[in-house]
């Protein structure tokens, strides 16, 4: 990576790393732009240059979190020996319930925001592909499972709105 794309990296992660901190201290409402390129010590239009407003890094946030807890989930799943499609994919769903669990201010930002339509539509444009790797990985999952479904996209989306809706329960809870 050239010293200039780093630097955007940087600053872009500076960004989404306080605003988690902030939302999920403060609350989204009580929130700004303001307060967030403040704490990152970055300038307004520099927040411009990487996030339309306030939803869009909420948006990218939850997805690239989301993002980063399947796929510690997926390299959880390398680690075993587990053959079977629908045993892996109970395996990584049951991973990804458990950081859930274990983090309560990751399950607080994303509870009510995680939905297979925020990766697939153009709500929410990659962060370094994350969206795109937890498709990836999934089509990998059913290519080598040897089960042919006509309409992938629908069991994945049922088990991102299962495990949302779940997770959803189980924050107000808490």
């Amino acid at each position: 990576m050239k010293k200039v794309e780093l630097n955007k990296k940087k600053k872009q992660d500076a960004l989404l790393n306080t605003a988690y901190q902030l939302f999920t201290e403060k609350g989204f409402q009580k929130t700004s732009i303001s307060d967030i390129v403040n704490e990152a010590g970055v300038a307004k239009g520099t927040f411009y240059l990487y996030f339309k407003d306030k939803l869009d890094i909420r948006y990218k946030l939850i997805a690239k979190k989301s993002a980063e807890v399947f796929k510690h989930a997926y390299q959880e799943l390398q680690k075993q020996s587990i053959d079977h499609f629908e045993d892996q994919l109970i395996f990584i769903v049951d991973q990804v319930i458990g950081a859930l669990n274990a983090n309560p201010t990751l399950l607080k930002l994303i509870s009510k925001h995680l939905s297979w339509g925020m990766f697939e539509n153009s709500l929410v444009e990659p962060i370094e592909d994350a969206q795109r790797n937890i498709y990836d990985i999934y089509m990998d999952l059913l290519k080598n499972s040897g089960h042919e479904f006509d309409h992938p996209e629908v069991m994945i989306y049922m088990i991102i709105e299962m495990v949302a809706g779940s997770c959803s329960v189980s924050y107000t809870h808490l």
